[in-house]
Parts: C-alpha cells; sequence; structure tokens
C-alpha cells in the first residue's frame, strides 16, 4: 500500500515563497520587539496534562491534542476516564507554559520580565482560513508590572511591528473584564451566569443587540436583567470611545472596581499620543476575548482585509499565582502569525531586498595607501546599500572565514600587500 503524501488534516507544507515570507515576517517582529526590550524566551511544546487542563484556557482546553502514557504506566484495561491514560498534552497557547516557566525561573529573571516567545501550538480544531491545527504564535508579555505601562508597551510594539509589515487603517480594539462583571452584576445576573452571558454578548457584532437580547432571553433569563443588561449598550450609541468609558464609569458606580474606567482612559490616550503607526484605538464594550484567565484589560486587532481577529491578548493577574501561591501582576499580547502571514501573500507583498553583508580581511600592515583604497571600496559598497565589514585578517583564516559564513557574509574578500604593491 502507497504512503499517504499529503499532510494530516489542518497541518501543511510550506513551500519556498511562504517560507521566505514567514522569515521574513518573524524577523521583522523580532527586530522590533527587541527594540522594545522584550527578551526571547523559549518553553517545551509539551506540558503536563494537569497544566493545561486547569480550566483556564476557555474552549481550548476542549482542543488538546492529549499524550498517551508509556511503558508500564500504561494501563488502558483498568482505566475508566480518558484522563488515567494522559500524562502531558501538546501547548494550546504559549501563556500557560509562559506562566509555568516564570515559576520555575523566577529568581533568575529581571523584575519586571518582558518575555518574546514564539513557536508553535497545537488544537483540534476545525480547520479554515487562516486556521490550522499547528499553527505559530508569536507572543510578548510583561511579568510583574501592575500598572498600564504593561497594556501601553505591549500596544504600541504590536502596532509598530504590524505598521512595518505594511498594514494601515487596522484597530485596537479594547475592554475591560472587570467592565464586563459590573455590567451583568449591575443587571442582575448571578455570577455564575457571566460566562454564559458573555458568549451571547460575543455575538453583538454578528446577530446586533436585538439578536443579543433574543438569545437571553431564550437562555431563560429574567426579562428586568436582560433590559437593565442592553440599556447600557443603547446609552453608548453615539459617543466616542472617552465619553462611552466616562458614562458606563459613571453609571455603574459601586459595581466597577476603582480606577478602571480612568485606567482604560488612559491607555487610549497614551497610545494615541505615542503611536507610530496607522491604526485607531476603539473602546468596545462587546470584546469578551474567550480565556477565563484574563482578569482586567483585554484588546483584540482587526484587520479590515481579514474580518476577523488577528490577534490579541489581555491582563492575566491570577495566573502565575497557581503555580506559586503568590500572585503577580501579567500582560500579554499574541499577535496572529498566521493571519498575518497569509495576508501578506494574498496581497503579494514585496519582501524589500535585504543587505547584502560582505567581509574585508585584510592583512595586517598593509600600509596607509593601500588600507585607504581598502576603506574607499567599502564605502562605495555601503554607499550602494551593503552592508561591509573590514576586520583584520587572523592567522586561523579558514576558521574566521567559515564563522564569518555562519554569520551570513556572502562575500568575503582577502587583501594582502602584494596585491597594492606597483
Amino acid at each position: 500500500m502507497a504512503l499517504k503524501k499529503k499532510p494530516v488534516n489542518g497541518m501543511k507544507d510550506i513551500l519556498p515563497a511562504e517560507k521566505k515570507m514567514r522569515d521574513y515576517v518573524m524577523r521583522v517582529i523580532t527586530d522590533t520587539y527587541v527594540s522594545y526590550g522584550f527578551t526571547p524566551v523559549e518553553t517545551p511544546c509539551m506540558e503536563d496534562i494537569s497544566n493545561l487542563s486547569s480550566k483556564q484556557g476557555g474552549e481550548n482546553e476542549k482542543l488538546i491534542f492529549k499524550i498517551l502514557k508509556r511503558g508500564e504506566k500504561l494501563n488502558v484495561q483498568e482505566a475508566t476516564t480518558p484522563e488515567e491514560i494522559v500524562d502531558m498534552g501538546m501547548r494550546y497557547d504559549l501563556t500557560v507554559p509562559l506562566c509555568r516557566f516564570y515559576a520555575n525561573n523566577r529568581n533568575d529573571l529581571p523584575s519586571p520580565f518582558k518575555a518574546l516567545q514564539m513557536g508553535n501550538v497545537w488544537r483540534a480544531d476545525r480547520p479554515q482560513r487562516g486556521r490550522y491545527r499547528q499553527f505559530m504564535q508569536c507572543d510578548i508579555d510583561i511579568l510583574g508590572e501592575a500598572g498600564n505601562l504593561a497594556e501601553i508597551e505591549l500596544i504600541l510594539a504590536t502596532t509598530t511591528t504590524l505598521g512595518k509589515l505594511g498594514f494601515r487603517g487596522f484597530e485596537i480594539r479594547i475592554n475591560d473584564r472587570r467592565m464586563l462583571k459590573a455590567m451583568a452584576a449591575a443587571s442582575g445576573f448571578a455570577e455564575e451566569d457571566y460566562d454564559n452571558v458573555f458568549i451571547i454578548l460575543d455575538k453583538m457584532d454578528k446577530i446586533g443587540l436585538d439578536g443579543v437580547k433574543e438569545e437571553l432571553l431564550a437562555a431563560g433569563y429574567k426579562a428586568e436583567s436582560i433590559e437593565k443588561y442592553i440599556a447600557y449598550f443603547e446609552a453608548l450609541q453615539g459617543k466616542d470611545a472617552a465619553g462611552q468609558i466616562a458614562l458606563l464609569g459613571e453609571m455603574l458606580g459601586a459595581h466597577l472596581p476603582e480606577h478602571t474606567a480612568e485606567g482604560l482612559t488612559e491607555i487610549l490616550t497614551a497610545v494615541e499620543a505615542a503611536k507610530q503607526a496607522d491604526f485607531a484605538m476603539v473602546f468596545d464594550p462587546t470584546l469578551v476575548r474567550g480565556m477565563s484567565y484574563y482578569t482586567g484589560t483585554i484588546f483584540e486587532i482587526a484587520i479590515p482585509e481579514f474580518g476577523g481577529s488577528c490577534g490579541g491578548g489581555g491582563r492575566y493577574d491570577k495566573m502565575i499565582g497557581n503555580f506559586t501561591g503568590e500572585d503577580v501582576p501579567a500582560c500579554g499580547f499574541s499577535i496572529g502569525f498566521e493571519r498575518i502571514v497569509l495576508l501578506m501573500m494574498e496581497q503579494h507583498f514585496e519582501i524589500p531586498e535585504m543587505p547584502k553583508k560582505q567581509a574585508f580581511l585584510v592583512e595586517k600592515g598593509l600600509g596607509a595607501a593601500a588600507l585607504t583604497e581598502v576603506m574607499q571600496k567599502a564605502g562605495q559598497l555601503r554607499a550602494q546599500g551593503n552592508q561591509v565589514l573590514v576586520v583584520h585578517m587572523n592567522k586561523n583564516k579558514k576558521f574566521q572565514k567559515e564563522k564569518l559564513a555562519q554569520e551570513g557574509y556572502e562575500e568575503i574578500q582577502e587583501f594582502f600587500k602584494d596585491s597594492f604593491q606597483r
């Protein structure tokens, strides 16, 4: 029987043109995030199944690729539940692994710690355009910073990156989970019903305010609570972001934790003043984000060409405490790498030509006239956009050239005293 040549469902081969695009996007993302002070880290692709199934990942916990125990530990005959034969799983995002990483290595890390993590994750999801079962995630997180500086830095770094990749006119939608909960509480919904109410609210962009109202009624909630809830969103219509936030702050009163509204306004104001890309900050009171580990500010990237989310994140101040017993303020932003690459491929984005890296190995004792000639030649090449390194030739020239080649120097020229003798 012939072996199957197609990749398994939900995964794909990456052809040279796309690989070149992916490498370029990763390079821009890394360079930009590092310029904002983020430090690259790496975590394993597998995690303990108890970490992945800790009821913090929302619907994603239903999509874990689970790994069977091995050898004598695998006892299928006596197992009564699937959990008894599983001990690990493929990570479904990078946030849970980062929290474990931080808890395990905290004493060796600065505070606050600005982490950059890029790697594949796996979800047993239904494949569709821009969604795969194996896909790359690119996260930046700030751990140990309780103030809004974390949100501001994360949004500015992410939007600057998108601008460098050629995206214009996109939106960063922002909300706060505390505001969502305050609206639900003030309306009279029971706390155990919040998640279901939010799932229905999250459909607002598809079914509208009337559709949300109908679904809440169909779910059996009290008409009085629903009317109060819908009234909040009706009151916000026609106001700008600052006006909406201020009005909600007034309407919710004691139900809303102190400084929540002011914090959102501060983030919007600071980002608008310091942004380097062409985008709009939008307050979206219907933004929910699926992960139950979010505790405060949440945000999402909306790119018109895609018609859906191209990344998002938020604050998760309680998550590290699940590993250490001590809460650590934390906030992160994940850019939608696969969807970004898809859009750039569809738009036939032209990757800028990278400067050619050349090295001049100069023999010691070359002489002033000859050295001047070498430097003039290097200057001409640099003026043409090339990157030229001029260094003295080492005794072990072969090893020196091998190291330069590893560093990406495509052309290495050697200059000896004899070459310049007339």
